[in-house]
């Protein structure tokens, strides 16, 4: 018995692969023989046999790394340590000094 049967007229879904971009643009750069025989032993060591694939992956994953921490924050790496942000009075029933009080005194009990 078919596990799945299908209505007549109706036609079976298919799943369509993925179109891969095609890659256009070459980039070429220098080692020196240090740096060749590092990224050489690395590569044996770890048994990488696709050495563009693997470039490709390390220097993006260093750069969505860099783009995902300069993104623009609500607030400044210093507020954000001390917990002090500044409310606007007519936007919260809280003051910034009771907020900073409930904190305090939350901290002593």
């Amino acid at each position: 018995m078919k596990e799945k049967q299908r209505k007549k007229g109706k036609p079976a879904d298919k799943v369509k692969p993925k179109k891969k971009e095609k890659r256009s643009h070459r980039i070429t750069f220098c080692l020196n023989d240090t740096e060749y025989k590092a990224i050489q032993r690395h590569l044996k060591k770890y048994k990488i046999t696709n050495k563009a694939e693997w470039f490709r992956r390390t220097i993006l994953a260093e750069i969505w790394q860099k783009l995902g921490e300069d993104l623009p924050m609500l607030f400044n790496e210093n507020e954000m340590r001390q917990g002090t942000f500044c409310v606007a009075e007519n936007e919260s029933k809280y003051n910034n000094e009771t907020w900073q009080g409930n904190l305090f005194a939350a901290e002593n009990n």
